[in-house]
């Protein structure tokens, strides 16, 4: 017997050959030849400056030689994506000339190019890596090598192109980045003065990044390990690796190899090294300390200032682009940024000059006489370099650090370099790095482990063998290696596997040996099952296998000497010269005709199960046992003409159960495994032959075989064996032989019982698994028998128990002696008593003790996973998934448990863990833990129902209540899909804007074209369809707004009139019209706001401004430009830059715009020019101009054109508002005297354009309380005008915008100013509002103010009328909501009549309004609040019949009301947006006051923004057809805002009160409207737009996310308490608008209709912003039944609606056809067609109909559809058991989990205090139902069989007539303990019921199994007294 374990020569074959031909090379046949020459048309005129273009064009046409096109390089590499079905493929990146193709391929698909490159010149290297990381998220990149720079293309689209400052030998990807290998200059050795060389190997990080030296950390004997940077050229790296993160190095002159760790450089290390090169020393003082850096800046740059090319440095700067900081890192950012973006945006700028780069390497090397050393130049050069002004040296990024050396050989034996270096792994997980040394033809193999500090590797052992060439395969832990002979051997790490055979090419070691007949057939090869378990025939003789292979073997020589004297007559045949390009198991020969082949290595094993069991196997045996066992186990699977996937586990069963010592022949089950095999011995060897023809050596060979003699023994006894397989076993056929035994000398005999233990521990992780549960009854034969032979009664009960009809047929056992029982290593963790996963699960369902279950590290993960979870969910332990693990899992480890084995179990349910976590939390935990662990619902339908129940519950917990910030995954599993595409839509990365999915853009219904040209066609229709629905508001709201067509002048022609009369009248009411017109564009921005998304290659369409008009009635054209009247000069330049403004506002921020498209819409025609400014400041005002390149704005700025300028400077402002942007602030200061030093140049700017950049730096420096410019401005308020009549007109709108302009930068500051204590700030406004003295001008710019105008006499007095506005208005925004008492008295209107004449009825306006916004909090929506803000004076006289004389009642009249309209505006303010009624009633009740109507007007509809109120919409038309009179430009303007405002952004915004918002709003609604189109005299007209800043999305609109339309939803809003309020919750049907978010708590979507969904605010309303930014589409989904309002407003058609009271007439009329109507999931309604509706074939079965209707309807209306699959299979296993068909007992015992469940106390504890009173997921009716006719069936069989189970009880032997299923069952459904367990209780001694009880609860048995096991053991009589004592 001992033969049989012996190792023998194998053989494998390869599969799956074709040759292999590199597809780029077919690929680039195709490519045109003149490519460079197209390529260089395509860049711009500055990147052919070289020389002179031509000579430029010729040269790079010279440089495609034909060698070049034909040196060619390719790389083959594994690539796999989540979303292409195929999962794997080969990507293949060819290399050729110029071009690089990188390919796609799999086994299912032809290859395909995936992208293709064309570069300058030619390629050098090409590499595709993994390791360049960009904001921390991986993907693939190629890395192309050029002569002068490297290309970095990404896959996802990313093009960079860094320069090189050297020549690059090879390029190494690693973890962090690239490492480049500087090409060595021969001459680097005898430089004349002694230096410190340059470094020869460096590293980029990223391609932005600058290139950096690499430094190292060598291990010396003698040196310290000192940190130095890699300067000795002797050292090549010939290996780098990402995972480990190791490079591999060889020393030329010493010819050693070493390993070195690679990784980020630490701080000290870093200054270290800098300090070293500082400290150099120069002897002949030639060189500054940091030479090497400088010296490689001015050489990689080529602008030192000493250098002799710096001519062409200059001339070429722009094509030599650096990275930032590569001049000098502090003193030039504006350089350094430029240029860094202009690398990152286009490419085809960033370019650098290849010819430039190689000529200055030329004539940089020429000018050295002594050869090319790069540091060796002239003298002159070097102490040049001296004056170089200092810079930082480069710091390093990364360090390796020396891990392993070779031990430095002899010179004789001396290494040479690699040539193949690769990182293998063996089957028992040990890492190798193998390097092959092609010279001494042999390979060496280091093994290295990694320690527990994942970043330090030890490395061990190192093996050599001979080998020609090496490739690892990684799929299958194994490398191919090519002997010396040219034969293919596998070797897994470092222990041979076997041959490998390819058919088709002569494998020479063949041609030796002298029976060349029997080469021939190839019988040899095959292996048959029946002999695979070690009967093999005699291999070809070799060397014993799987020993490490550290001695030579002296066969080799002899072998390649008669080789190469056979070789001679073979020479047809090809032999294998090398192999290359290794994926997974595949890889490709290079053959000696030059053709390649690619085959496939087969793997270990196809199955499953075998390979679950081959994995238990490795885990737990020590490592070269399972080596062995993995070798024998491979060569026999994979013997050339193998077995089937079918017959793998028999081939398994075989083969492992004789390593264990058994002899299959004689034990009958395993031999019957033979005979199923139908394997001919002339089929299988079909593949491998070589030549069909035979021989009679053949027939001989057949004849002796294995199986010529099985088939002989087969007619023999075959039938005998076969029938007593079911009969009694196989023991009489063969009656005479002794008695079964095993072979005590088989390796696996020790190792028994661990075996057995862990291949037990495998069959309970197959039984929760559905898909794996017909492994798990393959698996229990073997199981049985080793139970049987170990005497492990307890584990043959508990597979009897699961598969009872099919473990009766086992009957054999062999006997192992006393002394062989010793041998074995019995581990500690056998117990006798058996682990069953279901009994654990249930005992955690009954609340009992549960000691830790055993699992087997990464192979019983399913198993870890539920029992994780139930003692989360079921036992409430808090913990169970993070701190008490080892509680409920006992990790096996090789030599037992590793935790303790008394682990502390502990009493589940008496504990206090119950109360504390609240159940729902439990329920969240579950699903957030089971989502981390990366459980799917795809696995949890694989998961038995019983077993799954407890997770559905909760998953079903879950999705009542969910989170509304959970991940996608876990909205996924708990099958919410709204919250899925919710989450999914928040989680998209930033690409292409989407317009929200559910808000799609459809075109607008009119098709005339005057319709599409008003500029209002992108609102949202289906949206304003939802929130208006009842009427067409926001289309007369657009009529209202519309300006591109012409107007109607309708004048009455009177019979005194003449006609030209007639002409000049239409004309001038014309000209009437067009003052509304000209205002309607502002607006119109406002209503249309960012509600269009910008195709990028469409120019933007802007509405025309139309100032013409028809006259009726016959239609007649009327023109201003006819020359009859007189029309102002330049009217139509502000509406033509509103105009701008309102179509730039239309862009969405979320919208995809560059700064080329913003170039592409500049407009031809300088008439537009105005339009284009508005555009630009639109641009600002959305967040576009961000995007602008510095370029073109001084591009623009440069222009003069004053509108532009406007435009520009305050959109780059309100684009960067509150940033302090330096480049924004220097850009502004040029266009404001003051912040300019008082000696430069007065630059002529345009007054306007001052005002605007004044703003600007009120924008910039929102809210940061900047001392300087806060100093500056509170001057400028006052700014005197000057004696050369400058500052001399429109000075009220400069003094306001410097006052706003304050306001803004101290905004809300109130008395906190910092530093600005002596700058009295509002002592100083207080005297610009009220007068006095003006103070001496103080600052740098005094100079400037000393003479006074000679034109405007002030005296030196402030003039009041022109500070007092700014002035006001700055304190009150510095004041803003601090309710500072003593500020807001200073604005109190005075109290009597002398003061009241002395202001300006509109300063009292502002007045009020300030001091109303500085007391915030006392603002009140009343009526009486309103006139509380009038003085007592005023109140009292007015309406007063009886007056003194000495008031002016005009005086009082026009007081009172520009006061009240202050103060309605600060009604306005505060309660912007908010639609709040009680200040929209307070507000529409002062309507009567003629003048400031436009005022209050403006409040309102500041209140009620977005709302698009009815009344304010009619107030607003009223006033938009009153053209006559005082309506002047102003009020038009002022009406037409307000409509705007009551439409924001289509209803989607509302206006927010930040402090911001209000600064904004302030500007924007300023209370002085211009008088004409052209008057900016006290207000700057683009000011209007900056209530843009004010406006924030908070429109809810529920998106149904099955039919993604807008839909309504009702919404639950709770507000938080405040101090007027109590928290309170309302009601609203969205879309609604929201309050302002800090208002708000909690956001609830309210059922019925809908699936509930709370989003709760007091965790932070990040959430919430981001929905209400992404176009506020909140998914809802409706629930099942229901229809939605807009359908069904009142609900009384839903389905659920009808006989709600009586449930079962209710099951009797669902109708299965009306199943769409509840869900649209496909399952459910494919069910209901074929299940649920009566057939001809199904007429028997009405009661099966009807009882899946029933279920059906259950889980349509409860909102479980997953639950059907549970329904189903309780009321099959209850079908099959009263049918007595049970032939495993699986679905009972789900069945039972079920069962116990519903019983648990946990869950009616949690059916008691749930919030809505339901229970399980299982309806009420259904399951006692079931548990019914189980029991019954169950009674039924005891009563006639009660002898069986006393028989079974008692512990007495039973027949096999008694063993029956049923019994099982009954066993199995009431719990019944092994008949050992429940003997060793003594029961049979027990007199009384109390006894018994007490017993059956110490065993864990229910009391509903007490009630039928009683009578047996206590007798009838006894029981029926015991039922009366109970």
């Amino acid at each position: 017997m001992s033969n049989v374990y012996e190792e023998r020569a194998t053989m494998i074959a390869a599969v799956e050959l074709q040759s292999f031909v590199p597809f780029g090379r077919e690929h680039c046949k195709n490519h045109p030849n003149a490519v460079n020459l197209q390529l260089r048309q395509l860049q711009p005129a500055s990147d052919l400056w070289s020389s002179d273009g031509a000579a430029g064009l010729v040269g790079s046409l010279q440089e495609v030689t034909l060698q070049e096109r034909e040196r060619e390089c390719w790389l083959l590499s594994k690539g796999s994506s989540a979303d292409s079905d195929e999962v794997e493929y080969e990507e293949e990146l060819y290399a050729a000339g110029n071009m690089v193709i990188w390919s796609r391929g799999s086994t299912s698909q032809a290859s395909h190019v995936y992208k293709a490159f064309t570069v300058d010149s030619p390629v050098q290297q090409a590499n595709l890596i993994n390791c360049i990381p960009e904001k921390e998220i991986m993907e693939q990149t190629v890395c192309i090598v050029q002569s002068s720079c490297v290309n970095v293309h990404s896959s996802t689209g990313k093009d960079f192109i860094s320069p090189l400052p050297f020549q690059v030998s090879k390029l190494w990807p690693t973890k962090f980045g690239l490492l480049l290998e500087r090409r060595n200059p021969a001459s680097d050795a005898p430089l004349s003065p002694p230096r410190e060389p340059l470094p020869t190997v460096f590293s980029m990080l990223h391609p932005l990044d600058e290139i950096a030296p690499l430094v190292c950390r060598p291990t010396g004997l003698f040196e310290a390990a000192r940190v130095q940077y890699v300067s000795d050229s002797t050292m090549k790296i010939i290996f780098s690796s990402c995972e480990p993160s190791i490079v591999m190095t060889y020393d030329t002159v010493q010819g050693v190899h070493s390993v070195w760790a690679l990784r980020k450089v630490t701080p000290e290390e870093q200054s270290t090294v800098l300090k070293c090169t500082e400290q150099v020393a120069t002897p002949q003082g030639l060189l500054p300390p940091s030479f090497l850096t400088t010296h490689l800046r001015n050489v990689s740059r080529m602008d030192s200032p000493g250098s002799p090319f710096h001519c062409h440095a200059m001339q070429n700067q722009n094509r030599m682009t650096s990275s930032p900081g590569l001049h000098s890192r502090t003193h030039s950012p504006s350089i350094s940024s430029m240029a860094a973006l202009s690398r990152s945006h286009s490419p085809g700028m960033a370019a650098p000059s290849f010819q430039v780069a190689a000529r200055f390497n030329m004539s940089y090397h020429s000018s050295s006489p002594r050869g090319h050393s790069f540091l060796h130049s002239p003298n002159s050069t070097a102490s040049e370099s001296v004056l170089v002004p200092e810079m930082e040296p480069i710091g390093p990024d990364l360090c390796i650090e020396q891990l392993w050396s070779e031990t430095a050989s002899s010179h004789k034996e001396m290494s040479c370099q690699a040539s193949k270096v690769f990182i293998t792994s063996d089957l028992c997980e040990n890492k190798y790095l193998c390097f092959l040394v092609e010279s001494h033809q042999h390979l060496r193999c280091l093994k290295f482990i990694e320690s527990n500090d994942s970043s330090q590797l030890i490395f061990a052992s190192v093996a050599t063998f001979p080998a020609k060439d090496a490739a690892p395969l990684q799929d299958i832990d194994a490398m191919l290696v090519l002997e010396a002979n040219g034969s293919l051997v596998l070797y897994t790490g470092v222990t041979r596997v076997s041959k490998v055979f390819v058919p088709g090419l002569l494998s020479p070691p063949f041609s030796l040996s002298n029976n060349i007949a029997q080469l021939s057939t190839p019988m040899e090869s095959v292996s048959t099952p029946a002999k695979a378990s070690g009967r093999h025939i005699r291999r070809l003789e070799e060397a014993s296998m799987p020993s490490p292979l550290s001695e030579p073997r002296g066969s080799t020589k002899h072998h390649e000497t008669s080789w190469l004297d056979d070789y001679t007559f073979q020479q047809s045949v090809p032999y294998i010269q090398a192999l290359r390009d290794p994926v997974s198991r595949r890889v490709t020969l290079e053959l000696s005709n030059g053709t390649m082949l690619r085959i496939t290595i087969p793997e270990i094993a196809t199955s499953e199960l075998v390979r679950k069991c081959l994995q238990a196997v490795r885990f737990i045996l020590p490592k070269e046992t399972a080596m062995k066992v993995l070798v024998k186990w491979y060569n026999i699977y994979n013997a050339p003409g193998g077995p089937s996937a079918h017959l793998e586990w028999n081939l398994f069963v075989t083969c492992f159960m004789t390593l264990m010592g058994y002899n299959t022949e004689r034990l009958g089950w395993t031999r019957n495994l033979h005979f199923e095999v139908p394997l001919s011995p002339v089929i299988a060897p079909k593949k491998a032959r070589q030549s069909d023809t035979g021989s009679d050596e053949d027939w001989d060979y057949m004849r002796c075989s294995d199986y010529h003699r099985q088939v002989v023994f087969r007619h023999v006894c075959g039938a005998v064996s076969l029938d007593s397989a079911d009969s009694s076993g196989c023991g009489e056929p063969l009656a005479s032989t002794p008695a079964l035994r095993l072979d005590p000398s088989a390796p696996l005999f020790p190792h028994l019982p661990a075996l057995f233990y862990v291949l037990h521990l495998l069959y309970e992780e197959l039984k929760l698994d559905e898909l794996q549960r017909s492994g798990g009854r393959l698996l229990v034969g073997l199981l049985q028998q080793l139970a049987r032979d170990l005497q492990l009664e307890e584990y043959i009960d508990l597979y009897w128990r699961d598969y009872p009809s099919f473990i009766t047929t086992f009957k054999e056992s062999c006997i192992i002696d006393h002394a062989q029982m010793e041998q074995m290593l019995r581990p500690s963790f056998l117990r006798a008593e058996p682990t069953c996963v279901f009994s654990w699960f249930s005992g955690c369902l009954r609340g009992d003790v549960v000691a830790p279950f055993p699992y087997l590290p990464g192979i019983c993960e399913r198993t870890k996973l539920l029992v994780l979870s139930y003692a989360l969910y079921i036992v409430g332990d808090d913990n169970a998934t993070s701190v008490d693990v080892s509680k409920y899992l006992a990790k096996l480890s090789a030599g037992g448990f590793n935790s303790t084995h008394n682990a502390i179990c502990f009493s589940s349910r008496q504990g206090s863990m119950k109360s504390d976590a609240p159940n729902e939390s439990l329920a969240e935990k579950l699903v957030v833990w089971l989502t981390s662990a990366g459980f799917t619902l795809k696995d949890l339908e694989s998961v038995p129902f019983g077993v799954a129940l407890p997770i559905r519950d909760a998953i079903y917990q879950c999705r009542e209540h969910p989170c509304s910030d959970w991940s996608e995954e876990v909205c996924l599993l708990i099958g919410r899909q709204d919250l899925t595409k919710q989450a999914h839509k928040v989680t998209l990365a930033k690409g292409k804007p989407t317009v929200g999915p559910g808000l799609t853009r459809e075109a607008p219904a009119t098709t005339e074209a005057d319709e599409e040209e008003d500029g209002m066609t992108d609102l949202n229709q289906d949206l304003i369809g939802l929130i208006w629905s009842q009427d067409l508001r926001v289309q007369e709201a657009r009529r209202l707004l519309q300006s591109s067509r012409p107007v109607r002048v309708s004048v009455v022609h009177l019979p005194e009139v003449s006609d030209h009369e007639y002409i000049e009248e239409k004309e001038n009411k014309l000209l009437q019209l067009c003052q509304r017109t000209m205002a309607l564009p502002v607006g119109r921005g406002l209503f249309t706001l960012f509600s269009y998304h910008p195709v990028p290659t469409e120019p933007l369409p802007v509405p025309k401004l139309n100032l013409t008009g028809r006259a009726p009635p016959q239609n007649t054209m009327v023109d201003l430009n006819s020359g009859n009247i007189d029309v102002p000069p330049n009217m139509t330049s502000w509406s033509s830059f509103h105009n701008g403004v309102a179509a730039g506002l239309k862009i969405a921020p979320a919208s995809q715009v560059d700064s080329a498209w913003i170039a592409y819409n500049k407009p031809k025609s300088p008439e537009l020019a105005n339009e284009y400014a508005g555009f630009l400041m639109a641009l600002g005002l959305n967040g576009h101009l961000t995007k602008l390149a510095t370029l073109n704005i001084h591009d623009y700025l440069t222009k003069g054109h004053e509108m532009t300028s406007i435009g520009l400077l305050l959109g780059v402002s309100a684009a960067k508002l509150s940033t302090m942007d330096m480049s924004i602030t220097r850009l502004l200061s040029i266009h404001i005297p003051a912040l300019l030093p008082p000696t430069s140049t007065e630059l002529d700017v345009p007054h306007n354009v001052q005002v605007a950049a004044v703003v600007g730096i009120g924008l910039v420096y929102q809210g940061t309380g900047h001392r300087h410019n806060a100093e500056v401005l509170l001057a400028e308020i006052g700014r005197p005008p000057g004696p050369e009549m400058e500052y001399c007109t429109d000075r009220e709108s400069y003094s306001l915008a410097a006052g706003l302009a304050l306001g803004m930068v101290c905004l809300g500051h109130g008395s906190n100013l910092i530093g600005m204590t002596d700058l009295n700030v509002p002592e100083q406004l207080y005297q610009y509002m009220v007068g006095g003295h003006r103070r001496t001008h103080a600052g740098i710019n005094r100079e400037k103010h000393k003479s006074p105008s000679y034109q405007i006499k002030e005296g030196d007095t402030i003039n009041v009328d022109v500070t007092c506005p700014g002035a006001t208005l700055a304190l009150a925004m510095i004041y803003l909501k601090t309710n500072n008492r003593s500020i807001a008295d200073w604005l109190k209107a005075p109290d009597t009549m002398f003061l009241l004449d002395f202001i300006k009825p509109e300063f009292l306006l502002l007045r009020t309004l300030a001091r109303c916004i500085i007391m915030w909090d006392e603002i009140l929506p009343n009526s009486e609040w309103v006139s509380s803000n009038v003085p007592q004076i005023i109140q009292e006289n007015i309406g007063n019949p009886v007056v003194s004389e000495d008031l002016n009642m005009e005086t009082l009249a026009q007081a009172h009301d520009y006061i009240t309209a202050g103060a309605c505006m600060a009604v306005g303010f505060r309660f912007a947006g908010s639609a709040n009624s009680d200040a929209f009633d307070c507000l529409t009740g002062h309507y009567n006051l003629q003048t400031c109507l436009s005022m209050v007007l403006l409040a309102v509809s500041m209140v009620m923004a977005g709302s698009g109120n009815l009344k304010v919409l009619q107030l607003c038309r009223f006033l938009h057809k009153r053209t006559s009179g005082e309506m002047n430009y102003g009020f038009h303007m002022a009406h037409h805002m307000a409509l705007g405002l009551l439409f924001l952004g289509g209803g989607r915004y509302t206006l927010s009160t930040t402090n911001s918002a209000i600064a904004a709003l302030l500007c924007a609604l300023y209370p002085h409207f211009p008088a004409h189109s052209t008057d900016n005299r006290y207000h700057l007209q683009a000011l209007r737009h900056l209530g843009v800043l004010a406006a924030e999305p908070r429109l809810l609109v529920p998106v149904d996310v099955d039919t993604l339309k807008p839909c309504y939803a009702l919404l639950d809003i709770t507000y938080k308490e405040t101090q007027w309020y109590e928290e309170t919750t309302v009601e609203l049907m969205a879309p609604t608008m929201l309050p302002e978010l800090q208002l708000l708590k909690k956001i609830k979507v309210k059922g019925p209709r809908y699936w509930e969904l709370s989003i709760d605010l007091s965790k932070g309303t990040q959430h919430l912003q981001s929905i209400l930014s992404k176009d506020g589409v909140l998914y809802v989904k409706l629930r099942a039944g229901q229809l939605p309002y807009k359908d069904d407003p009142r609900g009384w058609k839903s389905l659920l609606a009808p006989n709600v009271n009586n449930r079962n007439s209710e099951v009797r009329t669902f109708k299965p056809e009306a199943i769409s109507t509840f869900t649209s999931d496909a399952a459910l309604v494919s069910f209901a067609e074929y299940f649920c509706k009566a057939s001809e074939s199904m007429k028997h079965k009405q009661d099966t109909l009807a009882v899946f209707s029933t279920i059906l309807y259950e889980c349509v209306t409860q909102e479980n559809p997953e639950m059907l699959p549970t329904y189903i299979a309780v009321d099959q296993a209850v079908q099959a058991l009263e049918e007595t068909e049970m032939c495993e007992t699986f679905a009972l015992w789900q069945m039972r989990l079920v069962l116990e469940l519903c019983e648990s106390r946990a869950l009616q504890q949690r059916l008691r205090d749930g919030p809505l009173g339901r229970g399980l997921l299982l309806s009420s009716e259904f399951l006692p139902v079931m548990k019914n006719s189980a029991d019954g069936t169950l009674d039924g069989w005891l009563s006639d069989n009660s002898h069986v189970l006393t028989a079974y009880m008692s512990g007495q032997p039973l027949t096999e007539d008694m063993l029956s299923n049923m019994l099982a069952c009954f066993l199995v459904y009431h719990s019944i303990p092994c008949h050992k367990k429940m003997f060793s209780t003594h029961l049979e001694g027990s007199t009384s019921f109390p006894e018994l009880l007490l017993k059956f609860s110490q065993l864990g048995i229910p009391v509903r199994a007490l009630l039928r096991l009683g009578p047996l053991i206590l007798g009838t009589a006894l029981f029926r007294t015991g039922q009366q004592a109970c």
